[in-house]
């Protein structure tokens, strides 16, 4: 049964050094600032496929040890200064990675398998460093070699959605990589908007864009709760914020002025 929580209690549920998966779509933003509040540390990383603000904020309040990605980027507002900071400073490992990869680990994770097959990447120099990647012959169809990578097990799914209903089941609309993340999770996480009264899985139109609650450990509502990034069908990103953060953070010490803005104007919003 999926339980109905707090954010600070939600955000209580993710421990040190765990593996967390998050989204480019779906931003847990109030959460981040719920896990900054409370000093979690030592957390793993892996983005789904990409991040930017998100993962900036976390590693900027040195929240993370490694990260797995495909990029960090905060979009029209340039590069990610905290995530670029931390490249140079050796304040994390980057475990370099491409889109279908990390879509391929977790499906291996779904799936039950150690690994998963990909083409596309062989002659990358991807495969120099990430060892973990084999190039194997392929043991059928017409002969030659394809790259295994290896499943991708989350401790914890991370996101944010329009809504849920009171049993826990979540609307993701055709963000199916937000129901991937939960198939390969141990356990999933979820704000939303509102809590709704209806049973979203009442109909077969209704239930196509849902993610079950068989899926969902606990749900805690936080009212724009992507905010400054977009949540679809609700709100657009605020792009005047991201740029702002962007200007702040490529210092350390203006870094931490938004952040500390950041997390009262979030106490406020709850």
């Amino acid at each position: 049964m999926t339980d109905i929580v707090s954010l600070e209690a939600l955000a209580a549920r993710i421990n040190p050094g765990e593996l967390l998966a998050i989204p480019v779509n779906g931003v847990a933003m109030a959460a981040t600032a719920a896990l900054i509040e409370a000093g979690v540390s030592g957390l793993r990383l892996v983005c789904v496929p990409i991040s930017g603000l998100q993962a900036d904020l976390l590693i900027g309040a040195g929240t993370i040890s490694a990260i797995e990605t495909s990029a960090v980027s905060l979009g029209e507002a340039g590069g990610a200064p905290r995530f670029a900071a931390g490249i140079r400073a050796g304040a994390f490992d980057l475990r370099d990675s491409t889109c279908p990869a990390i879509f391929a680990g977790l499906l291996a994770a779904q799936k039950g398998v150690p690994f998963m097959p990909i083409a596309g990447i062989i002659g990358s120099d991807l495969l120099r460093v990430r060892t973990d990647w084999k190039v194997v012959d392929s043991p059928v169809g017409e002969p030659g070699q394809v790259v295994v990578v290896p499943a991708i097990a989350p401790d914890v799914a991370l996101f944010h959605a329009p809504e849920a209903d009171r049993a826990g089941n979540v609307r993701i609309g055709r963000h199916r990589e937000l129901a991937s993340m939960a198939y390969a999770a141990k356990r999933t996480l979820v704000t939303v908007e509102r809590i709704v009264a209806r049973n979203l899985l009442e109909t077969e139109d209704s239930a196509a864009g849902v993610l079950p609650s068989l899926y969902v450990d606990a749900v805690a509502v936080a009212e724009r709760g992507a905010w400054p990034l977009s949540l679809w069908d609700e709100y657009a990103g605020d792009d005047a914020e991201v740029a702002r953060y962007a200007a702040m953070a490529r210092t350390e010490e203006g870094f931490h002025a938004y952040l500390s803005a950041h997390l009262a104007r979030r106490k406020q919003v709850a």
